[in-house]
């Protein structure tokens, strides 16, 4: 037996309720805690301004999947895998047909699909809902250019900023700022 992480594919808006369901299961010793470790519903946290405001909101990494640690043992994994299946809202998991044993997720995939999620050491992942585009013109709200305005020249996706050329003593500059500082005029 080896413990491995497993997807499993529910229906979109029950993730929480199977999350519960399954963590009840286990406290009621209905399923074994040394098969079924650890339950996960991975979400990222999300940054949005809206009317010069910021708003953070936790959105689902995996919208309609949730994570399984299992350890599912060479004899008697179809009993755990069905009594996981047999549960309302949960439709499978992921790769494989309802007889088959289950096909683990990489250990990469398991570790970069947690650490989005901030469910391991480090800092969670924020992302920064933004809508702009090279060319647009925007307003710098905060930091050392506050008051400046200038068009977008480049979007830094990556890293959460834009390159904005503003006006300084009568010449373009461009300045790289954090999505956060800036609003589209």
């Amino acid at each position: 037996m080896a413990r491995s992480w497993y997807i499993v594919h529910t229906y979109t808006g029950y993730e929480q309720k199977i999350y519960r369901t399954i963590n009840t299961l286990i406290s009621e010793n209905k399923l074994d805690p040394n098969v079924v470790i650890q339950v996960k519903v991975p979400t990222e946290e999300i940054v949005e301004v809206k009317n010069g405001k910021k708003q953070t909101r936790n959105s689902l990494l995996l919208p309609g999947y949730i994570m399984l640690e299992l350890d599912l043992p060479q004899v008697g994994w179809k009993a755990v895998c069905s009594q996981i299946r047999a549960i309302q809202g949960v439709t499978g998991f992921v790769g494989v047909k309802p007889a088959e044993k289950p096909r683990p997720i990489s250990p990469e995939e398991a570790r970069n699909l947690l650490q989005q999620a901030g469910e391991l050491k480090g800092e969670k992942s924020v992302r920064i809902k933004q809508s702009y585009e090279i060319g647009d013109q925007v307003k710098i709200t905060e930091g050392p250019f506050a008051t400046f305005s200038g068009a977008v020249e480049e979007v830094l996706a990556d890293k959460n900023k834009l390159r904005v050329s503003v006006q300084i003593f009568g010449r373009a500059t461009p300045v790289e700022v954090d999505l956060l500082q800036v609003e589209k005029i």
